[in-house]
């Protein structure tokens, strides 16, 4: 989307390769996953990509670019979900179903988190182009804080089990039950032992 908008330096920064050292980021790429692995997983943004954006031809193309990351993981979920909409799992193990509906989980995850108008999420990046300079200016020193500032409110209590009653709504919507869903993430958790109904025959 940023190559098609202006910004062909992207090209000499290896972001069309599939080269995943091009997107490492100290904090996203390595700190958060770890973190969030050891919490028992949550959808993240994906890879670092800086982009010139004095290059991008209009505001409305830089938005466009900023929603492509959030959208990507919509049409993840999507195909993630097909299989259970479609009725198209008869014989499917169970293993690979709970899989499955832990990874749309995942991707829908992602998906809300980055549509948060927080700086430094896509959301943010959707509106920012068409925001007055003096409210840029004001918000410039927070991209770096705005995901660890989400993820901390995500601690507190009563917005995690709104925010996840949210995913798991989205998540029936789309034809999963949220018990395929929650065996997979226990079944993601192995260490921490998985409940005698998500155990599958190996």
């Amino acid at each position: 989307t940023a190559l098609h908008s202006g910004d062909i330096t992207i090209g000499a920064k290896g972001y069309l390769t599939l080269n995943p050292l091009k997107y490492t980021h100290a904090l996203l790429s390595i700190v958060l996953p770890v973190l969030f692995v050891i919490m028992g997983g949550i959808g993240l943004p994906g890879g670092a990509v800086f982009i010139e954006r004095g290059r991008i031809r209009g505001r409305g193309r830089l938005s466009l670019i900023s929603a492509a990351g959030p959208l990507t993981n919509a049409l993840f979920a999507v195909v993630c979900t097909a299989p259970f909409w479609l009725h198209a799992l008869d014989g499917v193990p169970m293993v690979f179903r709970f899989a499955l509906a832990f990874l749309a989980l995942l991707q829908v995850t992602a998906a809300l988190l980055n549509l948060l108008p927080v700086p430094g999420l896509d959301g943010y990046g959707v509106l920012e182009p068409w925001l007055p300079y003096r409210v840029k200016r004001q918000v410039e020193a927070f991209p770096m804080f705005g995901l660890l500032i989400v993820f901390a409110l995500l601690w507190i209590p009563s917005l995690n089990i709104a925010f996840f009653g949210l995913i798991h709504d989205i998540l029936r919507g789309l034809g999963v039950d949220s018990a395929y869903s929650d065996c997979g993430y226990w079944l993601y958790r192995f260490w921490n032992g998985t409940p005698e109904v998500c155990t599958v025959s190996p």
